[in-house]
Order: C-alpha cells, then sequence, then structure tokens
C-alpha cells in the first residue's frame, strides 16, 4: 500500500493519539506516527503541539526517519525557535556521523532553519562540513553558506565562510565548484559591490576544467558566473569561447542558452575578420534551431532570446528562414513570436519566400494572426526597398477578399508605406475609398482619414468622406477625433474656398463640446494658428513628413546589450532588464557588454576593469559629500548616434573612463576660488527658493482676426480655463554664455504625468555651429540621473535656440549634497565640456501615491520622535484653507484630514519622496490672517526645509 493513506484519515482526538505513537518503543511504529504528521502538516492542518515529541524520534539511525522529522523541524522551527534550540545537540552529532548521507542532510537542515537564535551554534558544525573529506557533505555545506548569509550576513563574514566558499572553486571535484559558484553568486547579488567572485585567468581555468565534468544545473551556474568576467583581449576571450562551445550540444536548453549568453558576449571582443569569428557564428545556427523543435513552452522561450540574438547579430540566423515558417499546429504565441522574428530576418535574398509565406497566413482563421501577418507584409515594405512594389500589390489582393478586418489592416499598413514612400504608390487610393463603409475600428479609421487629409488634392471628394465621419464625432475614439480634426485642417488649408463651413464646424465641436484636452488643445492651436497667421498655419500642418524608419520596434540599443547580458533568464523572456520587474531591485547590477575589439577602448585600462564591478544602484541611506566634484571627472559623455532612431530611456547611465577636464579641475576650482555653487548656477533666484512666479497666461484667446470671412470662427470670447497641475518654477539662467564659450542654458525642473523632466532651453551665442551635445548628472542626494540621452538632433546653428525636454529618473548614485536639492551638471558638446549647478525644487520629488490611510498616519505622526518636527511660517499667503488644499494636492501634497478648532482650519498632510522617505505636514490657516503655520515631521529631518520651500513656493505662485 503507498503513504497516500496517510492523507485519508479524518478522526478526531487525532494529535492525543499521535503523541502516543510517537513515544512508542516500537521502532515501526514511531515512522509510522511521523508519516501521520507529516501527511496533516502537508494538507494545512496545525501539528506543532507535536514538537518536542518529533524532535525526540530524531535519535534514530534510521535515514528515512531522520529526513522526515528535519522536514517537519523546517517548517515549524520559525513558529517555535525555542524549541528547535532543543534540536541543535543532535545537528551537531549528526555533522559528526560516519555516513556521509546524514552528515549532509544535518546541514541541508540548519540552513533552511531561518532562526536567528540557532545560527551562532551552527558555525562549528558547518565549518567543519565545509572541509569534510566527502564532496558530496562539502557541496552541500557550501549552499548552505548562501542561506546563512541570507539569515545573518555579518556573521559569515565574522566567521570567515566566504574565504573558505572562495578555496572551494579551487576544490578538485567539479560539483563542489559550481556549488561554491553558484552560492557566492547568490551572495554577490545582494552585496554588488562586495567583489566575492574575484574572477581572474587562473580561476576561470579552473571553472572551465569543472566545466566538462559537473552536473547540468553545476553547468549553467559555472557559465553564467564565466559570463561576468571580462577577458583581457581578444586571445583570451577566443580560448574561453573554444572551450565553451561543446556545451552548445548539450541536451538540456538551460545549458544551451547558458552557452550562448557567454559566446555573445565574448564575440564581442573578437575581430570581425578573425576565421575563428566566422566559424563561431555557423557554430551558433544550429543548437537555436534545435531548440526549435522542443515542446511549444520553451519554444516560445527559445523565440523570445532568439529575437533578441537576432537583434544583435542577424548574420547567425540568416540561413535558416524556414525553420521560423508556422505550422498549422502551433499555439498562437508560438506563431506571433515566429512572425517577428521572419521580419527581422527579411532581406531582399529570401522576401519573395517570405511574402508567399505571409499571403498564405494571412488567409488563416486565426484573427489575431492573420492581422498580424497583414501588418507584416506592410513592415517587409518598409524594410526591403526592393520589394514594396510587390508587397503593395500583395495587400490591394488581400483588400479584395473583403474579410471586414484583414482589409481594415491593410489599410493601417498602406499609410506606413505612404510615409515611407511619398509619391509612389497613391494610385491605390482610389481602392482604398471603396471601403471607406466598412471601417470600424478606430485605428484604421484614423489611417483612412490620415490618407484621404493627407492626399486632399488627390481625392475630387475629400470634403464629402471627411464629413461623413464628421457626423458621429462625439462617438468616435479620441485616435480618430484628433486624427479628423487635422485631415479638415489639412483640406482646408488645400482648399479653403470650399470646405470654410466644415472647418468651423470641426473646430467647434473640438474646443466647445468637447472635454478632452488633448482634443481641445490641438482644436485651439489650430484656431490661432489659422486667425493670427495662415501661411504659419500652412508650413506647420502641411510640413514635410520624416519618413518613417526601417525598424521601430527595434529594442533601444543599451537595454538590448544588458538583455544580451540576461539570455537564458527571465529578462530574456520579459525583454525587459530585472530592475524592472525584480522588487526591491536596488540591488539589482545592470550588465553591459565589452567593449567589442574595434571600438579603440584599451580593455587592459584600470578604469574599465574596475567600472565593470560597479553598480548603478544607489545605497539605502544617503551617504555624506564628499569630493564636490566627486564622478564629473569620470564621465562617458559620447553624443547620441545620428543614424537610427534615437535610443529610447534607459534604465541608467552607464559610467565611462575618460577624464573630460583633461586637468581642467584646477581652472574650475583655484582662480575664481568660488564655490562649486555660486556664480555657476548664474542667477540669485536659485539660493533663494524658486525664484519669481511663471508669466501668466493671456486672459483670453481673441487673437486679431485675418481676413477670409473666419470672423465670427475665431471670436472665442472668454478665457480658457487651465487645470491646476504641478508647480514648476521659472527658467532660470544656470549657464551663462561668457562662462560656456558662447553656450546658454536656461532651464527649470518639472514633473509630468510622473515623469520628472528637466526642460531647457539651450542658446548658442558663438559664431560656430555646436553639435554632439550630451550630459551627465554628478552623485547627488537623491540619486536624479539622466533617463536616456541628451536629444539635440539638430546641429544648433550660431543665435539659435532650442528646446530641450531631458526625462529623469532616480536610479543614480546618492550623495547628500549641501543644500540637500543641489545637482551638479556636466555638459558636453563639440567646442568644450561645461560645468554648472543648479538646484531643483524637491517637489519634483513627490510621487503621485503619497496619500496616506488615516489611521497610518496617526500611528506615524506619534512614532516619529518630536525633535524631528519643526516648525515654519509661511508669509502672506492670501488663500482659504480649501484653495490652499487643492493648490497642494496638484503637486502632490495630499489632504487627510481637516478639522477646525477656534476658528483655525488645521489640514493633516502627506507626502512620499521618490527615495520612500515621508513626510507628515500639519497647515494652520487662520482665516483673515495671511500667515500659515507648517510643521513638518520626518524621519529624516534633513528635508524638511527644502519641503518647506516647496510649500511656500506652490501657496505663492
Amino acid at each position: 500500500m503507498t503513504d497516500s493513506k496517510y492523507f485519508t484519515t479524518t478522526k478526531k482526538g487525532e494529535i492525543f493519539e499521535l503523541k502516543a505513537e510517537l513515544n512508542s518503543d516500537k521502532k515501526e511504529k514511531k515512522k509510522e506516527a511521523v508519516k501521520k504528521v507529516i501527511a496533516s502538516m502537508t494538507v494545512g492542518k496545525d501539528v506543532s503541539a507535536l514538537f518536542p515529541d518529533v524532535v525526540n524520534c530524531m535519535q534514530t539511525d534510521n535515514l528515512e526517519l531522520k529526513k522526515l522529522v528535519y522536514l517537519y523541524l523546517m517548517n515549524y522551527a520559525k513558529s517555535q525557535p525555542d524549541m528547535a534550540i532543543m534540536a541543535v545537540n543532535t545537528f551537531v552529532k549528526d555533522c559528526e556521523d560516519p555516513n556521509p548521507l546524514i552528515r549532509a542532510l544535518a546541514v541541508r537542515t540548519m540552513g533552511c532553519i531561518r532562526v536567528d537564535k540557532i545560527t551562532e551554534y551552527l558555525c562549528e558544525p558547518l565549518r567543519k562540513c565545509l572541509k569534510d573529506e566527502d564532496p558530496y557533505v562539502r557541496k552541500t555545506a557550501a549552499v548552505c553558506v548562501a542561506k546563512l548569509h541570507d539569515i545573518n550576513a555579518q556573521l559569515v563574514e565574522d566567521q570567515g565562510f566566504l574565504d573558505t566558499l572562495k578555496d572551494l572553486i579551487s576544490d578538485s571535484n567539479p560539483m563542489v565548484v559550481a556549488n561554491a559558484v553558484a552560492a557566492l553568486s547568490e551572495i554577490a547579488e545582494s552585496h554588488p559591490n562586495s567583489n566575492l567572485l574575484d574572477l581572474n585567468p587562473q580561476t576561470i581555468n579552473k571553472l572551465l576544467t569543472a566545466l566538462n565534468e559537473c552536473t547540468e544545473w553545476g553547468q549553467i551556474f559555472i557559465l553564467d558566473c564565466l559570463a561576468n568576467y571580462t577577458p583581457r583581449d581578444d586571445r583570451e576571450s577566443q580560448s574561453i569561447c573554444e572551450r565553451v562551445t561543446p556545451r552548445l550540444s548539450h541536451a538540456n536548453s538551460a545549458v544551451v542558452l547558458s552557452a550562448v549568453k557567454v559566446l555573445m558576449k565574448f564575440m564581442e571582443m573578437l575581430p570581425k575578420d578573425l576565421d575563428y569569428y566566422g566559424t563561431l557564428l555557423k557554430k551558433l545556427a544550429p543548437p537555436l534551431v534545435t531548440l526549435l523543435s522542443a515542446e511549444p513552452e520553451l519554444q516560445y522561450v527559445a523565440l523570445r532570446n532568439i529575437n533578441l540574438i537576432v537583434q544583435r547579430r542577424p548574420e547567425i540566423l540568416k540561413h535558416e528562414m524556414k525553420v521560423f515558417f508556422v505550422k498549422y499546429n502551433d499555439p498562437i504565441y508560438v506563431k506571433l513570436e515566429k512572425l517577428d522574428i521572419m521580419i527581422r530576418l527579411a532581406s531582399q535574398a529570401n522576401i519573395a519566400q517570405v511574402l508567399a509565406e505571409l499571403k498564405e497566413y494571412a488567409t488563416e482563421v486565426d484573427v489575431d494572426f492573420v492581422r498580424k501577418a497583414v501588418r507584416a507584409i506592410g513592415r517587409c515594405a518598409i524594410k526591403v526597398e526592393q520589394s514594396a512594389e510587390r508587397c503593395v500589390s500583395t495587400l490591394l489582393d488581400l483588400i479584395q477578399t473583403k474579410v471586414n478586418y484583414v482589409v481594415q489592416e491593410a489599410i493601417v499598413v498602406i499609410k506606413d508605406i505612404f510615409r515611407k514612400y511619398p509619391n509612389k504608390y497613391e494610385s491605390v487610393i482610389a481602392t482604398l475609398c471603396e471601403n471607406l463603409d466598412s471601417l470600424d475600428e478606430p485605428e484604421a479609421r484614423a489611417a483612412m482619414i490620415w490618407i484621404v487629409g493627407e492626399y486632399a488634392e488627390r481625392i475630387d471628394n475629400a470634403d464629402e468622406l471627411l464629413e461623413s465621419f464628421l457626423e458621429g464625432f462625439h462617438d468616435e475614439s479620441t485616435q480618430v477625433q484628433l486624427q479628423l480634426l487635422t485631415a479638415i485642417v489639412k483640406l482646408f488649408l488645400k482648399k479653403p474656398t470650399e470646405t470654410q463651413e466644415l472647418v468651423q464646424q470641426v473646430l467647434s465641436l473640438a474646443t466647445q463640446d468637447s472635454d478632452n484636452p488633448d482634443l481641445r488643445d490641438r482644436g485651439y492651436i489650430y484656431w490661432r494658428l489659422l486667425s493670427t497667421d495662415p501661411v504659419a498655419a500652412k508650413e506647420v500642418v502641411l510640413a514635410e513628413k520624416p519618413l518613417i524608419s526601417e525598424e521601430t520596434d527595434l529594442i533601444e540599443p543599451t537595454l538590448l546589450e544588458e538583455l544580451i547580458c540576461h539570455i537564458g533568464t527571465l529578462a530574456s523572456v520579459y525583454h525587459k532588464p530585472p530592475s524592472a520587474f525584480v522588487e526591491g531591485s536596488r540591488g539589482v547590477q545592470h550588465k553591459r557588454l565589452p567593449g567589442s575589439a574595434g571600438s579603440g577602448e584599451s580593455v587592459e585600462s584600470p578604469d574599465a576593469g574596475s567600472a565593470a564591478g560597479v553598480s548603478d544602484a544607489p545605497p539605502a541611506v544617503i551617504p555624506s559629500q564628499g569630493d564636490l566634484l566627486g564622478d564629473l571627472l569620470n564621465l562617458d559623455l559620447t553624443p547620441p548616434s545620428a543614424t537610427g532612431p534615437p535610443p529610447a530611456a534607459t534604465s541608467g547611465m552607464q559610467m565611462g573612463a575618460m577624464d573630460l577636464l583633461g586637468g581642467g579641475l584646477d581652472s574650475l576650482m583655484g582662480d575664481e576660488s568660488e564655490p562649486l555653487g555660486g556664480d555657476l548656477g548664474g542667477s540669485p533666484a536659485m539660493g533663494a527658493g524658486f525664484g519669481a512666479p511663471p508669466a501668466a497666461m493671456p486672459a483670453s484667446f481673441n487673437a486679431p482676426v485675418s481676413s477670409g470671412g473666419l470672423d465670427d470662427l475665431f471670436d472665442l470670447g472668454g478665457g480658457v480655463g487651465m487645470p491646476m497641475g504641478a508647480y514648476s518654477p521659472p527658467k532660470a539662467i544656470w549657464l551663462p554664455a561668457m562662462k560656456a564659450k558662447g553656450l546658454e542654458i536656461l532651464g527649470t525642473f518639472a514633473r509630468r504625468a510622473g515623469v520628472i523632466q528637466m526642460e531647457m532651453t539651450l542658446t548658442n551665442k558663438a559664431m560656430s555651429v555646436m553639435t554632439d551635445f550630451a550630459i551627465q548628472f554628478n552623485k547627488n542626494s537623491f540619486g536624479l540621473t539622466p533617463a536616456g540621452p541628451l536629444q539635440v538632433l539638430t546641429p544648433l546653428s550660431p543665435n539659435q535656440s532650442i528646446e530641450v525636454a531631458l526625462p529623469l529618473n532616480t536610479v543614480g548614485p546618492v550623495m547628500k549634497m549641501d543644500p540637500l536639492n543641489n545637482l551638479q551638471v556636466a555638459v558636453k558638446n563639440n567646442i568644450d565640456v561645461f560645468y554648472f549647478s543648479c538646484q531643483y525644487p524637491i517637489s519634483m520629488l513627490f510621487v503621485e501615491d503619497g496619500k496616506m490611510e488615516r489611521q497610518v498616519f496617526l500611528a506615524t505622526w506619534k512614532d516619529i520622535p518630536n525633535d524631528n518636527e519643526t516648525q515654519f511660517q509661511i508669509k502672506d499667503c492670501h488663500l482659504s484653507s480649501d484653495a490652499a488644499s487643492n493648490k497642494l494636492q496638484g503637486s502632490s501634497i495630499f489632504t487627510i484630514a481637516k478639522r477646525t478648532v477656534d476658528g483655525q482650519d488645521m489640514l493633516y498632510q502627506s507626502i512620499k519622496l521618490t527615495n520612500g522617505i515621508w513626510v507628515l505636514a500639519e497647515l494652520r490657516v487662520q482665516a483673515g490672517n495671511p500667515n500659515y503655520t507648517v510643521s513638518l515631521k520626518c524621519r529624516a529631518p534633513e528635508v524638511s526645509q527644502c519641503v518647506f520651500q516647496s510649500y511656500e513656493a506652490v501657496l505663492k505662485n
């Protein structure tokens, strides 16, 4: 009979019976009783009352019984820590048992009992097991060190276990080496700056030797560790690749992907003209193709990884197109992924084959797949110019099928083809217009409206077509409404005499009858443009459109580099960096591929070597301020590349190893002997809070009316109500032109839709053109760092100004500044590198989920020491308490409760900063008294002064 019988009992009074059986003299009866206890525990019954009786059963030679008791111990030790100490003696004794299986079992269980009180008793047994003669015990003890480190890191370091672990990397047994590597990697992940895995050529050699002999999971640990190593030169890189290549033929797909990750990383360092480089490319294709013959779930993981590999090195799989052709019985998620890779691999050589396949897919029954297939045909047309004509005729054939969703997708992609190849395929517009009535999806309707508006001069009845859409204007989605507004304005500018009424109608619908702010804003902009300067309107609305790029869905290069370093992990399936989905991601290290052999970077420079080990993650505690210029000397300010799409925002800026000042530190600090926060900022307003209030909005949008019979159209009469948003200070001069060789920077900070932005006006007051702009911040109190490169895509000519909005995030390195909100910035262009400092209003860091529950607020207020409370006066403020509360809420200062005592309103408010600091406030407002009192309580009282400045700035502006 099997052990299932233990799960079927439903007797009452069971605990008492089990207690008796556990104390029985008969070994078999004892074992039966322990099995019953474990069965009850497994189904969720509370059998913790039997703890002492079960622990007594530990004294046995029977391995099976011992395992069962240890299983019970692991489960209940946390809830019964005092009882668990009873078991310590047995552990210590079992760690010296002649049977290695029992020694290993004891040390494994010790690692799983997560009770602080017990850990110190376990150090001695663990030390013995780490040096045990049996490799099975040593490998188990290695993993136990990582578990113990998680419970009490200080203890592990003090006891010298980390050094013992490092010694195990040189162990004669490959499994011990693999487990030691796994344990060290685990510890290193939670302490990114510890440099535990000190990888050098000797260690790498030992790991590669162990790689051939250990189990498959051991191989994965070792390969993942190898992937973190940066070889000294291309010869070492080639040697490692040669020794890792045999893993590609392993039966376990995880081993194959880990090997691919190592090879992809080390290939970066091999010169492209090397024979071995070509050989390696050929060797990488077969294992990836083999992965696609596994079950669908594995196929999907393989395809997501191949998607990344193809974006980085399409040449690996360029001859393997047929493998990605869809099978009729593939699940939809596999089909869609294969389709994506087919388009990435499409080229002039195989486009005929690809198009034939895609046309076949477009007649399938699966709607989602058909849609994607039609889109794919359009993407092929944009990617391979020679195939565009064939793609357009294929799309027209599909439109003739009159299948609704096929027609709609075809119209969406034809719009993109028009954008890519203007004045080439417009002859098909007539066919598209025939299908106007069948369009019911917003995207297809919007695409059709765009085509009609863009080519209105070629369509005789364009006004009738657009008018037909206008009839149900309020029922359309926002996307269609916006497109319709633009299309009718385009039509008006092309045929002004015939469409005056139409444009008047749409502008009225968009501005007066709509409550969508985007639509209203666009309507007002067009209205103003048409009323003040129709010529300018023509230049803006009918401007030549930039051609769309080939691959708009490519992953941004720095993110792709990071994902390549995470092949075979969840990051490569999600196509997101680990920091985006791992909780507590402050410990997550950002990885990068090494510099390629021809890039001119010296791989052996000590700075580059150390940079690889440095984490971008800021520490949780704000460290004190050190050298003011800090890492501004060590910035990598390479400009964005001129070709290809601009890179999207990345989660952290990479530090290079290049001294931009080149000895310029003396001139910056010495000659003028000014503090860095002084004149470099350029504006006295900065030191005193946030400067003057912004210029008021015009009270009315009434504009001088141009001739053209549109008098009644553009007279709006009243003003436009502005929604109250987060406060943003007016722009101040951050970098005067005389200090920056003609470059003047005015700037401010704003928080829009939860994103912090640095908004700057760059003006060229020099005689020469400025290009190659880049920006970097020094460490600062809240880890502010650019979320992407500085996008100045056109050269800045003399006397020209350009507006730039740089999104920021708070994942940069942290250092306490004085004042706390001081930010030191380096800006580089083709002329030189310039430094300045500015102060950001701390309200930029107030997050939108900062509203505390009342009970939590009350408990926290009581919990924060009274010494941390600071009181400030806000003078000359003439707002009622409700108006003040609304104004503050716009800047994420939330009112939790309000009470009135003796005619004085008291508002209780909470604020949460991006680094998780909470600030609690009590604002007192007395009717008729222009002076408010605000009391701030915070566990980090140093932020209170800055928070008060934000209160003052928000309420007074």
